[in-house]
């Protein structure tokens, strides 16, 4: 008859064999390691919870909403911390502009005591997102901006006799908002910066001459410029570089051009 001894030493003998996962378990004092299940060769073996490993995903004990290493931010959030601003020269309404090519804005701080720092607050977490993906580490007025999510879930106005100096604005209702309309050709051109820009709802009485001096006196400088064959309200500007188009986007959008006109300007795939 066998004794105890000689079965845990067999047990032991066959858990540590190749092809047997051992249980990640120590076990507890004067007994053996609980048994393991054989591997197939090739075949990973899923994290399991507690004592067995950490999970690839967490879930946050206080939001309650998932976390993802290595990702910062909270997933869903709609509201956008943007760094590295030039504080000489970046207004809320040049941030409306600017975040609006990709999502409907609704809120715009400035932060009062550090005016490189921004929060952006977008209509929700997809437009936050396209937003981010295409703006981050672009360059405005000779700075490389850092977008990311950041930990506010809104953007709080400031309250009654609270000293703001007109830092934060609330573009809910703004009538500029680019995707407010259900199947917005909008959605369909959403493009990264580019130093080309489309143009659009021009006048008639507009010429090719009056279209570069306006983005000329801007500060940019004008390499190519064409209205579309068929439709003069549309045309195509090629600028120095992405920046110049970005800076020219934010000080020309809406731009009244006269006739009821206002002209509409957005990031292009094409060149001329």
């Amino acid at each position: 008859m066998c004794s105890v001894y000689n079965i845990l030493q067999y047990l032991s003998f066959i858990l540590g064999t190749p092809g047997i996962i051992s249980s990640p378990y120590a076990g507890a004092a004067g007994f053996a390691p609980a048994i393991g299940f054989p591997q197939a060769a090739g075949l990973s073996v899923p994290t399991v919870p507690s004592a067995l490993g950490p999970l690839a995903i967490t879930t946050s004990t206080m939001t309650g909403r998932m976390a993802i290493p290595g990702v910062t931010g909270i997933p869903g959030n709609s509201v956008l911390l943007v760094s590295n601003l030039n504080p000489d020269a970046i207004t809320p309404d040049g941030l409306f502009i600017l975040f609006g090519v990709y999502g409907d804005v609704h809120r715009v701080k400035i932060m009062f005591n550090k005016k490189e720092n921004a929060l952006v607050q977008m209509a929700d977490a997809t437009q936050s997102q396209l937003a981010m993906n295409h703006l981050n580490g672009q360059k405005l007025y000779g700075k490389v901006l850092r977008v990311t999510l950041s930990k506010h879930q809104t953007v709080q106005l400031p309250r009654e006799g609270q000293e703001d100096q007109g830092l934060t604005k609330d573009y809910s209702n703004s009538p500029l908002h680019r995707f407010k309309k259900p199947g917005s050709k909008n959605f369909q051109n959403i493009f990264p910066p580019s130093a080309t820009l489309h143009l659009s709802n021009i006048p008639p009485s507009i010429t090719v001459e009056d279209m570069k001096s306006l983005f000329a006196n801007t500060g940019c400088n004008v390499k190519n410029f064409k209205f579309f064959p068929k439709d003069h309200k549309m045309a195509l500007i090629q600028l120095g570089s992405v920046e110049e188009a970005i800076q020219a986007l934010i000080e020309l959008h809406n731009h009244d051009l006269g006739e009821n006109h206002h002209l509409r300007v957005s990031f292009s795939k094409s060149t001329i």
